[in-house]
């Protein structure tokens, strides 16, 4: 709308009223008529409800307020555990009612019961053994193997103790000051930082 419109002349606002100012209400405490601009807590029971003093009472309820107020010892410890769950009910973890019988339980039964395991699979409790996990082998952790003239599915002892093995024998202080092994050493000492960075070892 453009503002020489005949339309806009003759829109008409209606004047806002002026707002009265709000009154605070009067303080609470017995006696005073002063204006109560401060809240406070009305207490246990009364949650999200206060009451409206001036500030040299609300100062001197504060002072004397107590949440737990009229509750005895017992009440009060209740009240506190409850709190930590929010006043929430709970359960006790992993029971549903039912009695320990679980199917590993009934398997570990079967299994004492005499039926067979040719292969091994199940330890004493009747619980399946984890199969042990296999790496696989990188090209330059296959390298690092070679380097120490170990196969790829040696275990960590077997790796440190060739290590060891290798640094003895290559060390210039073992071959009287000898350096042409040098070059070798260096190769075996990043082999096994490589496997050991890898988890070999």
């Amino acid at each position: 709308m453009k503002l020489d419109s005949k339309y806009f002349d003759a829109i008409r606002v209606k004047g806002k009223r002026k707002a009265e100012p709000a009154r605070a209400p009067e303080c609470a405490w017995e006696g005073c008529n002063e204006a109560g601009v401060y809240k406070a807590p009305m207490g246990r029971d009364h949650e999200g409800q206060y009451l409206n003093f001036c500030v040299d009472h609300v100062r001197q309820y504060n002072k004397s307020y107590n949440y737990f107020s009229g509750l005895n010892d017992e009440a009060i410890q209740r009240y506190l555990k409850d709190s930590l769950t929010g006043n929430r009910p709970t359960w006790t973890m992993g029971h549903s009612g039912a009695k320990p019988s679980s199917a590993r339980a009934r398997t570990a039964r079967n299994f004492k019961g005499g039926a067979r395991d040719p292969f091994n699979l199940f330890g004493e409790d009747g619980a399946p053994r984890p199969a042990p996990r296999r790496r696989k082998v990188r090209p330059l952790e296959e390298k690092a193997f070679e380097t120490m003239g170990l196969a790829a599915e040696s275990s960590g002892e077997d790796i440190r103790r060739r290590y060891k093995e290798l640094v003895k024998q290559l060390h210039p202080d073992a071959n009287g000051g000898e350096r042409s092994t040098e070059d070798r050493l260096r190769d075996v000492i990043q082999a096994y930082k490589l496997l050991k960075q890898s988890g070999f070892c």
